[in-house]
């Protein structure tokens, strides 16, 4: 119990010492003004034997967290797209918090206006994230992502199907702070000869998802700690993204699950980026 508490304490002043930091000066202009505005795409390769031949150099974007409202807007949105549309992505996935909050937010009937032009020939996904069912946000964000043409799954499969007949299984599993998630459920349909992807928001639940046949899962929530410091690393992590912060992580229990979190495009809480630069996924399928 006191580690735990030194821990914390010191934490507690690192933070104190960085917001003091990124509030003063040039600190405060690249948190605020110039790193969250730096999009970037991580490139990845994914490969299984489990993955058909048909669905080879299929390629998958992954984009979370827009925050709309929360210091990003309609113009930034409408980037995000044509960044998106440039990749010609096959699948595109999102997972989750797409308003910071609807309660306050304005511009809920352009958003699908955006959305809708991104183009993905075989299919667009999305999950439910804890800001989407939080202050009413539940009917809004349904209406919105359906308008734009994509697909909820709220603890719900997808098959993809190829004309050759082959095809993998994508699962939605509800927000698990807001929602009503219903993990073994739903996933104790997962065949363990099919590559199966799982979305899910919150990236902690990884431990598990792995109790199921499932490949990989994508996951957003973390914001990559949206602060970083070197040799610190997170400072700011929300509930349900404690463990797991951005990036690739490869978990066991009862199969071997391969994690990413997507350190998401907005911001939350506090209006800055510190070292966890915006981030769009795009994802190669091989098999091999």
């Amino acid at each position: 119990m006191n580690q735990i508490t030194r821990r914390n304490f010191i934490k507690k002043g690192i933070r104190t010492l960085l917001y003091t930091c990124i509030t003063t000066g040039t600190g405060y202009y690249y948190a605020k003004f110039i790193e969250p505005s730096l999009l970037s795409f991580t490139y990845h390769t994914l490969h299984s034997p489990l993955i058909p031949y048909g669905f080879n150099g299929i390629k998958i974007v992954q984009f979370s967290d827009l925050h709309l409202g929360y210091y990003y807007s309609l113009q930034q949105l409408s980037k995000v797209v044509a960044k998106i549309n440039e990749k010609k992505p096959d699948i595109v996935f999102f997972t989750g918090d797409l308003i910071d909050n609807y309660q306050t937010y304005e511009d809920t009937p352009f958003v699908s206006s955006i959305l809708q032009t991104i183009h993905a020939p075989l299919g667009k996904f999305a999950v439910f994230g804890n800001h989407d069912h939080g202050g009413y946000g539940t009917e809004y964000y349904d209406h919105i992502m359906k308008q734009s043409g994509f697909e909820i799954l709220q603890n719900a499969e997808k098959r993809i199907r190829l004309l050759d007949g082959s095809e993998i299984s994508i699962f939605g599993i509800d927000d698990i702070m807001l929602g009503k998630p219903d993990i073994h459920g739903i996933l104790k349909q997962a065949q363990d000869h099919l590559y199966t992807i799982v979305l899910v928001h919150e990236p902690d639940v990884a431990p598990h998802i792995a109790t199921f046949p499932i490949n990989l899962q994508l996951s957003g929530h973390s914001h990559g700690g949206q602060v970083q410091l070197p040799f610190f690393g997170a400072i700011i992590t929300p509930a349900f993204a404690k463990h797991y912060i951005e990036g690739f992580y490869h978990i066991k229990q009862n199969y071997e699950l391969l994690l990413h979190v997507n350190r998401g495009l907005g911001t939350t809480r506090v209006p800055f980026r510190f070292l966890a630069k915006p981030e769009i996924t795009l994802f190669t399928l091989q098999s091999t």
